[in-house]
């Protein structure tokens, strides 16, 4: 079954019920470039643009964190938060929605995050329903391709990046500060969650990163959506990760092992020192058996 070693993951998503389970969390800023910075708490990591024309947000993680998030911001910037957008339609990166809607942000994302956002989801993975989002909380500026924010002396593009982790992934490209947000299509350092059940796939997950590396110098600074402050180095490796997976697992297809059988072989055993560190949200099993469902799908 899917849910096998992803556990983990889903107590993130089910943690949002438990507003106590915050109390404790600590927002840490990271300096990404000049005006540019990387927030760390609990869920998904946040990307902050600040300068004369205000506040831009990438995320916002879990709505009991906003005051937290707030007073970080604040340390940044006087200014409000006039934009905030949302890299996917996951609640670790969205449940802070209306909470800065009701300070006045408007919320900017993909086409598909709002409709997954307006009607209930069912993640087979966690055997888990997700209700639909309150109106206040929903993207009010959507977008298909792309989209480009002219922000703080910057030109910020938000690029669709399809059918990675999710259907309405963007990544976004922060053009003069040399910086890029890559949301939950990089998980730097550690496996990922592909959400196979919202129209996430491998094939497209490595189609983003080499959006993302094609983005990228060797000076380039790169969030990813979890994990730390990460360069293009280390988005290559990743790459050549998630590259060496779908190999595997498409030639145990080919060679018609069952999906068991694969993940009893232990076929990323030599990887897993690298890929797999404590407190992984994704360990090998679940990985293998998530690409394996993705490449039965196409």
């Amino acid at each position: 079954m899917l849910r096998t070693g992803i556990l983990l993951f889903a107590a993130v998503f089910a943690v949002a019920a438990h507003a106590q389970s915050y109390d404790d969390v600590e927002i840490a800023t990271v300096s990404v470039a000049p005006g540019v910075s990387m927030l760390i708490g609990a869920g998904g990591n946040i990307g902050v643009s600040t300068g004369p024309d205000g506040v831009f947000l990438i995320d916002d993680q879990f709505a009991p964190l906003t005051p937290k998030i707030l007073a970080a911001v604040a340390k940044l910037s006087d200014a409000p938060v006039r934009f905030l957008l949302n890299t996917h339609w996951h609640g670790d990166h969205t449940g802070g929605n209306e909470n800065l809607a009701g300070e006045g942000a408007v919320i900017v994302a993909h086409d598909h995050v709002r409709e997954r956002m307006s009607t209930d989801q069912f993640m087979k993975a966690f055997d888990r329903k997700v209700p639909a989002s309150p109106p206040a909380a929903l993207p009010v500026v959507t977008f298909g391709a792309d989209l480009t924010l002219h922000w703080n002396g910057d030109a910020i593009h938000a690029i669709h990046v399809p059918n990675a982790h999710t259907d309405g992934d963007a990544i976004v490209h922060f053009a003069n500060a040399n910086a890029i947000h890559m949301g939950d299509t990089y998980f730097a350092g550690r496996y990922p969650f592909i959400d196979v059940d919202s129209g996430g796939s491998i094939d497209g997950l490595i189609a983003a990163v080499d959006r993302g590396l094609a983005l990228a110098d060797d000076r380039t600074r790169i969030m990813p959506g979890h994990g730390a402050l990460s360069n293009r180095l280390e988005l290559v490796a990743y790459r050549a990760m998630l590259a060496t997976v779908r190999e595997r697992v498409q030639a145990a297809i080919d060679a018609g092992t069952s999906i068991d059988d694969l993940v009893a072989s232990q076929p990323l055993a030599d990887l897993d020192g690298r890929w797999s560190p404590p407190k992984s949200f994704i360990g090998a099993d679940a990985l293998v058996r998530t690409v394996h469902a993705s490449l039965r799908a196409d």
